[in-house]
């Protein structure tokens, strides 16, 4: 992976050094308390739904994978229940068949983390990592958060490619890098080179309003893994 802009001045806040992040990928402790509104909201959850996972969701995948798939955050009755990026709600049921159909997952998606189901080079996470009320996150939220998906992406040495799922998730990766949103416009399958050896690629969020109003098509959806998987093909 090619050069990343220095860490911010707040990465000194989490407990890890930016060295020791690239061993292992910081994850956020369950009672973690950065951002009060998420805070208070997991609490009330805990009342309302006392078997759901009701913390920080973790990355999902191995950190030796090419290919890091950020989405926005965890679904209510989805990744915040199973605790497992994008598993049991509508996002899930499209993103992991497609995932399975370019060879990036094995085994058949059943929408619990008990599945049995494998990625293949890649790993997915989220954004901000807690549940947000009303699926909507603050700027503030995400800068918070920002700083542990930085260290997921130092803590990948093969990463190649970054797919963002949705506008904020771009927004997420390049505040986390350092880099300015203003020099690289979100579009759908749009491709940007962070480095000679990172590419940023956007796609539509796989959600049920996004595939409901035909904002993404399951086709326009697997021509961003096309431009995805061609550009990770070794080549020949």
């Amino acid at each position: 992976m090619g050069t990343l802009p220095p860490p911010r001045d707040d990465d000194t806040a989490t407990p890890s050094s930016s060295s020791s992040c690239r061993r292992y990928a910081e994850e956020p402790d369950s009672a973690c308390a950065l951002c009060p509104r998420l805070s208070e909201f997991r609490s009330l959850n805990r009342v309302q739904y006392p078997d759901f996972h009701n913390a920080p969701v973790p990355a999902f995948g191995p950190l030796d994978s090419e290919i890091l798939i950020v989405g926005l955050a965890p679904g209510l009755k989805g990744a915040n229940r199973t605790a497992r990026p994008f598993t049991g709600d509508w996002a899930g049921d499209l993103l992991y068949p497609t995932l399975c159909e370019f060879a990036l997952a094995q085994g058949v998606y059943g929408a619990n983390p008990n599945d049995g189901l494998t990625l293949c080079n890649c790993r997915i996470t989220n954004a901000v990592r807690c549940v947000p009320p009303q699926n909507k996150v603050t700027a503030h939220e995400v800068r918070n958060c920002g700083v542990f998906l930085r260290h997921e992406i130092a803590a990948m040495p093969n990463l190649r490619a970054i797919l963002a799922l949705g506008g904020v998730a771009h927004g997420g990766v390049l505040a986390a890098l350092g880099y300015k949103k203003s020099a690289y416009r979100f579009a759908h399958n749009a491709r940007h080179r962070l480095t000679p050896d990172l590419f940023l690629l956007d796609s539509y969020h796989c959600s049920r309003y996004n595939t409901n109003t035909g904002r993404l098509t399951a086709k326009m959806f697997r021509d961003v893994f096309k431009t995805l998987t061609t550009y990770i093909a070794p080549a020949p």
